[in-house]
């Protein structure tokens, strides 16, 4: 049982798997969570890389928070990378809006605008770079979450 788990946990730290794609329209929402989930689908079936329910959730609600922010913010199309490597998936968003987002302080008063909040709360890292032409934001989410749900205290 050991030797599997030491197994399981070599394949998933050397394992590389990446796919992007271009959304740009009222759909691109829905299609880049649709996107991710084959993405995970193809994962596990393709690598044999166990991927629970758990953390598909967490990668097409981030990819959902990111992807909604380049429709309401970033004029034109926006591209999303999936990248499984060294046992979490990376989810990169680029638009062509250069202004950096602001990650907001927790207001259970404030409406709206909690999308990055909640990004960061479930994610082992959040970064944001700006680039040549708009900017790339990168969310790192473990493959396999901690169990107690708080991402938060992984990080530390």
């Amino acid at each position: 049982m050991k030797q599997a788990a030491d197994d399981e946990g070599r394949a998933l730290s050397e394992m590389s798997m990446v796919r992007t794609a271009a959304f740009e329209g009222t759909e691109a929402i829905a299609r880049a969570r649709d996107h991710a989930g084959l993405f995970l689908r193809d994962l596990r079936t393709d690598h044999g890389v166990p991927v629970p329910e758990r953390t598909v959730n967490i990668v097409q609600l981030v990819v959902s928070e990111l992807v909604t922010n380049t429709r309401k913010y970033a004029p034109g199309p926006s591209l999303l990378t999936l990248e499984a490597r060294e046992g979490a998936v990376a989810v990169t968003v680029w638009d062509t809006e250069p202004r950096l987002p602001v990650v907001r302080g927790a207001d259970p008063v404030r409406v709206g605008q909690h999308g990055l909040e909640i990004v960061r709360a479930v994610c082992r890292s959040l970064e944001v770079h700006r680039e040549p032409v708009g900017k790339r934001i990168t969310a790192m989410i473990d493959l396999t979450p901690d169990p107690t749900g708080n991402a938060a205290d992984a990080r530390s």
